[in-house]
């Protein structure tokens, strides 16, 4: 079994986004405000070549935090068959690494309220309350400081 991990373009992400985050949506949902920006950067995680988990990192600001240089995760997803494999834990480390090239000063994210036990377990926090995103469900903010 071999895992890469490496950038890709926006546009690969939804084959990935598609299923696990947008399923039964309109393949447009999957595009994300600033996807193509030049800040933006969004990673594959390859087994066999074959595309199994994604991350975005947008920089963007969440006025609840006073750092200046601030990260934000987004869509970050792994087909449904490779899930509890450690491939999440894999993408969040590569992401981490690749911030801390960045000079970033804080990672935030919204994280589904299933999935804050996983991110706790990665060092993050939780901050506020729970809130729902409309058509997606119950999520918390999170984040960890560099």
């Amino acid at each position: 079994m071999t895992t890469i991990i490496k950038e890709i373009p926006y546009l690969e992400t939804f084959s990935v986004r598609h299923p696990v985050l947008r399923a039964g949506k309109p393949i447009e949902s999957c595009r994300f405000d600033g996807d193509d920006l030049i800040t933006t950067h969004h990673f594959g995680l390859y087994l066999n070549e074959e595309l199994v988990g994604i991350i975005s990192l947008f920089l963007t600001k969440n006025l609840v935090f006073k750092e200046q240089k601030q990260y934000q995760i987004r869509g970050m997803a792994v087909l449904e068959q490779y899930q509890k494999s450690g491939f999440g834990k894999m993408l969040i480390l590569y992401s981490e690494a690749f911030l801390n090239t960045q000079k970033v000063d804080l990672i935030w994210f919204n994280a589904r309220v299933e999935a804050v036990g996983f991110y706790e377990k990665m060092g993050y926090q939780k901050t506020g309350k729970i809130f729902e995103i409309p058509d997606v469900g119950e999520h918390i903010v999170m984040f960890k400081k560099n």
